[in-house]
């Protein structure tokens, strides 16, 4: 498709410059513009045709960088209706930034709950509790999808194999942990 438009594109500026019997004000306006677009299209083009693949290298970020050079993060999360937005996705993505592999004095993490809702408020009251379980499993695993909720939908995968049955009594604490605080937080 592209090259069609390419194709035409050529053609068009190629009748121009041959319909050479009016060279009046309107035809350079026309192929100037013509041109213009012809040249703004391959360069725009040219980036769909020759991707540029980045990769980030995680593990190699503290290699460049201090801990004592990393910037503090503040993080905000922001809510309004507890019935639109329900508070365990609030809780969710509150224990996600928590669990962050980032200096625990650096990061700060603030939410801004328009509604009001108490529901919302309990809620997040409960979620600083189980943070304080669920930060240092995450930290110890080094667990990669630090979202509970979404965590605990798969079988527990751990990337140390010598820390297996550990792990596995760990991950069992942490999901009846995790459903003991959903059940409290959501009756």
């Amino acid at each position: 498709m592209d090259s069609l438009v390419l194709l035409l594109l050529f053609l068009l500026l190629g009748y121009r410059v041959s319909s050479h019997n009016n060279f009046t004000f309107p035809w350079l306006v026309a192929f100037v513009c013509e041109s213009w677009f012809t040249f703004t299209w391959v360069l725009t083009m040219s980036t769909k045709w020759n991707p540029a693949y980045t990769i980030t290298h995680l593990d190699r970020l503290l290699l460049r960088v201090s801990e004592a050079e990393l910037p503090p993060l503040d993080l905000f999360v922001t809510t309004a209706d507890p019935m639109l937005e329900p508070p365990i996705l609030t809780v969710n993505t509150v224990l996600s930034l928590l669990a962050l592999d980032y200096p625990a004095n650096k990061l700060a993490c603030y939410v801004s709950d328009d509604g009001c809702s108490p529901l919302t408020f309990y809620a997040l009251v409960e979620a600083s509790k189980f943070a304080k379980l669920w930060v240092p499993f995450c930290k110890k695993y080094n667990i990669q999808v630090r979202a509970p909720f979404r965590y605990f939908l798969d079988e527990p995968t751990s990337n140390n194999e010598e820390d297996m049955p550990e792990f596995k009594q760990d991950w069992l604490r942490m999901k009846v942990t995790l459903y003991y605080f959903a059940t409290l937080m959501f009756p």
